[in-house]
């Protein structure tokens, strides 16, 4: 199809190389898939098309069919204004030749910008590659297109074929390169925010003294880049108690890992405190309703206070699957959980009694979260669920697993029986007393 262009000069081939996807980097818990795109950073071993827009119906001429270094024809397609780019503006476009003189469109409650057309094609096409067509001499205004988001800029009575076919080669592979490092940067501050809530959510026991062993394992769904609303922490306190917990935070977004962090932190200074049972939870419960930022978020939480001789334990249960507790000669079992209370954020002023539940001599108490038991087993509706956990691993502990190995393959058969990938986060920690 014929295109018109500013000069009496013909538009050679222009070469363009084969995208690479951008590889965005990742912390401690990511794994996040870059998104498929037709566009500069993603694109496919096709002809190349570019996109002019312009309206110089007497100056412009008829450009020739163009190919690239292969034979095959380079796409042209032509915009006289803004609305006939927007609907021919696809995926499969490479690079958009833009001239400034187009009239900008009219903005409410704006006053003329000299660069509203460019401004307007940028946000019309974030990722794609721009180039800028000014009058001859004005360097002030194509530097500001620069500035404000171009590629590059030419001059239009100074264009002739070869410039113009390097400029767009430039102007592809600058954006490509933009895109790269704008999805490295973005990556990297990912990752330490991935970190920084790593720190929050899972934090490095304080059990000098005890002489308890800790295990924890923590693994996100797969689909999510952040940290989920699962935290847990062990603390020793002056008086020789071991005090643990475990939470989970309804939902997976970066909103519910902080509020998770902020619970957590909570939790250890209202123990480290004095404070314990039906008092601490229900000033968690407060700060839970003042931080969060919608009145349906609710936490579920478990505590546990471990007596200093480590033979019994205080238990408080709010909307949490209760511990599992195994001990040697007997089968692993659940802790009482008939008292349990509702979950933080429920029910205002409510009351989570303390069951005081026997450990004995030997023991290993594990705490979790939903994640472990809601992962279905097989290709139907049915989930594993406390029973099918319990189960799970007192085969484990038959096969003489203890600690960290015991978590790992417990966490490794529930996503195995799933089929893959957990959806929700799991975390889980291991408390063992040996006589």
């Amino acid at each position: 199809m014929p295109v018109p262009v500013p000069r009496q000069r013909a538009i050679p081939a222009v070469e363009t190389s084969q995208a690479q996807a951008a590889s965005p980097g990742g912390g401690t818990f990511t794994d996040e898939a870059p998104r498929k795109e037709q566009t500069v950073e993603n694109t496919p071993h096709t002809n190349l098309t570019l996109l002019l827009i312009e309206d110089d119906p007497g100056g412009s001429t008829v450009v020739p069919e163009m190919l690239d270094s292969a034979g095959k024809p380079i796409r042209v397609r032509t915009a006289r204004n803004l609305t006939e780019a927007e609907r021919l503006l696809t995926d499969d476009v490479h690079c958009i030749l833009l001239d400034l003189a187009l009239p900008a469109p009219a903005r409410s409650g704006e006053d003329d910008d000299e660069l509203g057309v460019l401004k307007h094609v940028l946000e019309l096409a974030p990722r794609h590659a721009v180039l800028a067509l000014t009058a001859s001499g004005d360097a002030e205004r194509g530097a500001e297109a620069v500035r404000v988001g171009a590629q590059d800029y030419l001059f239009r009575d100074e264009l002739d074929a070869r410039l113009l076919s390097r400029a767009i080669r430039y102007a592809v592979e600058r954006k490509r390169s933009d895109t790269a490092e704008r999805r490295l940067a973005e990556g990297r501050l990912r990752a330490q925010e991935n970190r920084r809530l790593e720190r929050g959510l899972l934090p490095t026991p304080l059990l000098e003294g005890s002489s308890l062993r800790f295990a924890a394992r923590y693994r996100p769904g797969r689909s999510r880049a952040l940290l989920g609303g699962d935290f847990y922490d062990v603390v020793r306190t002056a008086d020789g108690t071991v005090h643990a917990m475990i939470g989970d935070v309804c939902g997976h977004g970066p909103d519910e890992a902080a509020l998770g962090v902020e619970l957590r932190i909570a939790w250890r200074a209202l123990t480290l405190a004095g404070l314990c049972g039906d008092q601490l939870l229900n000033t968690l419960q407060q700060v839970l309703e003042h931080e969060r930022s919608d009145d349906e978020i609710f936490a579920t939480l478990c505590t546990v206070d471990i007596a200093p001789d480590g033979r019994r334990a205080g238990l408080c249960l709010a909307g949490h699957p209760s511990p599992l507790l195994a001990r040697p000669g007997r089968a692993a079992r659940l802790l009482p959980y008939d008292n349990n209370g509702p979950a933080l954020g429920l029910v205002p002023g409510a009351r989570w009694p303390r069951m005081q539940v026997e450990l004995g001599a030997e023991w290993s108490l594990m705490l979790y979260t939903d994640g472990l038991i809601e992962g279905r087993v097989g290709e139907g509706r049915e989930r594993l669920g406390q029973d099918g956990m319990v189960d799970m691993v007192r085969r484990q502990l038959d096969e003489g697993l203890r600690g960290e190995e015991l978590l790992r393959a417990a966490v490794n058969e529930v996503r195995d029986l799933n089929g893959g990938e957990l959806t929700d986060d799991v975390a889980v920690l291991l408390l063992d007393r040996s006589a």
